[in-house]
């Protein structure tokens, strides 16, 4: 294994490690043997080297991959514009005047560049969905507690999953063989009965993403989700306490903290017990209402993102980035598998898509949608797909 240090804002650092296979860049979150996992941060960079690799790790080894580096990210795994001031903010190719997204903002970034053919991030509230769909490219959050988290950062979590960056959504079905063992792909003998949650929007995103899906999907149905946005809060308490409990710390010895991070970490000292058992009983709540939906339907359909990503300059301003993860979150709280497939609107082209949520466990089946939508929905046909000429 060769590491070499380089300015680079995609990647925190190169490497040579692995096999001929697919190459593969890691968040730095994620642990690499004789590596320091700093998680973007300034305060965790002269901390020890791991001592083994994360489980995900050893298995993309195992299928043969090549890593070609570690990911920068947005510090901590505690923010959505993927802005770094210390590691460097990786610069989104497609729309390089916004925000690449976080916080896997480097794994995001490095597929969008064609620097690797997948890349690994992690997603505690949209953080692998969000900067995929900024970018432009393919997400995937599986089931909670489907792939090991065992060598990640934050070490404990409800909420966080590892997951899979990609140009194509057939590419997205061969990263999660890579990172999960036990995922055995599938091929859809049919249509799956499909339903539109019914969300808010922008205008001009609505409309587009509305037309592009009711011209593919006619007979798609239409239903509700009476507690999203109580999800979406509790979501944001949980994560909260949760990241504070693990990093909390760092503000009281005085490490050196980005202002925002710092900023938020005090923010969630303030979260009580209570505040995390009202939390905790939407979560049960929302959870049994998206099951019960699936008692009809094999997948719900959502609006990836309910406005078009800020510029970095309007990122500045934190009531621009607050709603990004308003329909991503909820289903980090409830668990359930999401995809995430890139569509870009209006006559500026500008980055947008729809996410796909399906049962929890059928990963596969998922994944398996999401290919099939790109064959049958003119919007990704007419969009300029990558070949993907690997076939492992």
């Amino acid at each position: 294994m060769t590491v070499t240090n380089q300015n680079d804002c995609a990647l925190a650092h190169t490497l040579d490690m692995g096999e001929d296979g697919l190459r593969v860049a890691i968040k730095d979150c994620i642990d690499i043997k004789g590596m320091v996992s700093a998680c973007g941060s300034a305060a965790l960079k002269d901390s020890a080297p791991a001592t083994t690799n994360a489980a995900v790790v050893d298995n993309i080894l195992t299928h043969g991959c090549k890593i070609i580096g570690k990911a920068n990210m947005h510090e901590l795994a505690y923010g959505m514009t993927g802005v770094n001031a210390v590691f460097g903010t990786p610069v989104n190719p497609k729309w390089p005047d916004r925000i690449p997204g976080g916080s896997s903002s480097g794994s995001a970034v490095a597929v969008a560049a064609g620097r690797c053919d997948f890349a690994i991030g992690t997603d505690t509230g949209g953080s692998v969905r969000q900067p995929a769909i900024c970018c432009g490219v393919y997400g995937i959050k599986p089931t909670f507690g489907r792939v090991s988290r065992d060598g990640c950062h934050p070490k404990e979590s409800s909420l966080d999953c590892v997951g899979v960056f990609a140009r194509t959504a057939a590419m997205l079905t061969k990263g999660m063989e890579a990172i999960d063992p036990t995922f055995k792909r599938q091929l859809l003998t049919k249509a799956p009965r499909l339903a539109r949650v019914k969300s808010t929007v922008e205008k001009k995103l609505g409309d587009a993403l509305v037309y592009a899906l009711m011209e593919g999907l006619p007979d798609a149905a239409y239903v509700t989700l009476p507690h999203m946005e109580a999800a979406f809060d509790a979501g944001m308490t949980v994560i909260g306490a949760e990241t504070v409990a693990a990093f909390g710390p760092l503000v009281d010895a005085g490490k050196p903290l980005g202002a925002d991070i710092r900023s938020r970490l005090l923010k969630a000292h303030e979260i009580t017990d209570e505040n995390l058992r009202s939390a905790e009983d939407i979560r049960a709540t929302f959870t049994s209402e998206v099951d019960a939906i699936f008692e009809d339907y094999d997948v719900l359909v959502t609006p990836a993102l309910p406005v078009i990503p800020p510029t970095l300059s309007e990122a500045e301003d934190p009531a621009t980035v607050l709603p990004l993860t308003k329909l991503l979150r909820p289903f980090n709280l409830s668990g359930h598998p999401a995809i995430v497939l890139p569509i870009s609107v209006g006559p500026d082209h500008l980055p947008a898509g729809i996410q796909i949520i399906g049962r929890k466990g059928e990963d596969a089946f998922l994944c398996a949608t999401a290919e099939w939508l790109t064959k049958t929905l003119s919007v990704f046909q007419t969009a300029s797909q990558p070949e993907d000429t690997h076939d492992r």
